[in-house]
Formats: C-alpha cells, structure tokens, sequence
C-alpha cells in the first residue's frame, strides 16, 4: 500500500507560505515541493473548504494563509485532508467465522485503535506556528554557521 504523503506535502507547502510575504503561487508552491501544480490546487482547494487557506486571482495572486497559524493544529490539517488512513496495515477479514481469525483482530483493532488515538492527541499539539519558530530557529542556526 502506498504511503499517504499529504499532510507532509501540505506542511511543507504552509511553511513556505508563512516565511513568504505575499501570496504564493501554485507553480511557486509546486516548485517548492517538487510536485505539479495540479496536485497542489487540488489539495489547497481542500484547506480552502477548511477555511484555513484563501486564493486570490490576478497577476500578483495566490495562496495564503487565512487562519491563525498558532490556531491551526496538524490534526486539524489531518482532518481538511479528508482524515486519510493513519496506517498501511490492517486486519485480515476473509473469514470472519474463524475463530483464530477474530481473535487475531480483536487484538489488532485495540492496538490501532490505541495508536491512532495517540497519534492524533499529539497531532492536535502542535500548531503550525510551532513549525514555523522551529524552522526560523534552524534557518537562524544554519545562517550561523556559514
């Protein structure tokens, strides 16, 4: 099964947007995150319905960032993605009479219902603000260096 990379991508493409002063194209986004600019309107279109991105027209248009970045949470990005799978891994339910078969998934099912539900408590921790301070922090660090 193949891995879910949206919340990556959309992450990815908001921070770009936090440290950029006017709106950012979806070629300048794409660009960024090595991506087609297809696949970028189409899941900002998805943060537009959430409310948390806006895109104005013209020649110096764009994406930007609509909602208070200290507001919006990586689980409130999960969920304006349509709140993808958290896993790649799931039950076997080709025979749901066999009783070794049912116990193998009560198991599992506690299990993936247990990490999920901490992955999206952490998820709702960190806002995108906190992203953005880490990165200036790091960015600051490496400007050091140089």
């Amino acid at each position: 099964m193949k891995r879910d990379s949206r919340l990556s991508s959309v992450l990815h493409a908001l921070l770009h947007m936090a440290e950029h002063d006017a709106p950012m194209t979806s070629d300048q986004l794409a660009a960024c995150m090595c991506t087609h600019p297809v696949v970028v309107r189409r899941t900002m279109g998805l943060l537009r319905e959430a409310g948390l991105v806006a895109s104005e027209r013209g020649p110096s248009g764009g994406w930007l960032i609509t909602a208070d970045p200290a507001a919006v949470t990586l689980r409130d990005l999960h969920q304006a993605l349509g709140e993808p799978a958290i896993f790649a891994i799931g039950n076997r339910n080709e025979t749901p009479e066999c009783l070794v078969e049912q116990v193998v998934n009560a198991a599992l099912d506690s299990a993936f219902v247990d990490a999920e539900a901490l992955l999206l408590e952490r998820f709702a921790e960190v806002t995108l603000a906190k992203l953005s301070a880490d990165f200036n922090r790091r960015h600051a660090a490496q400007r050091a260096r140089k």
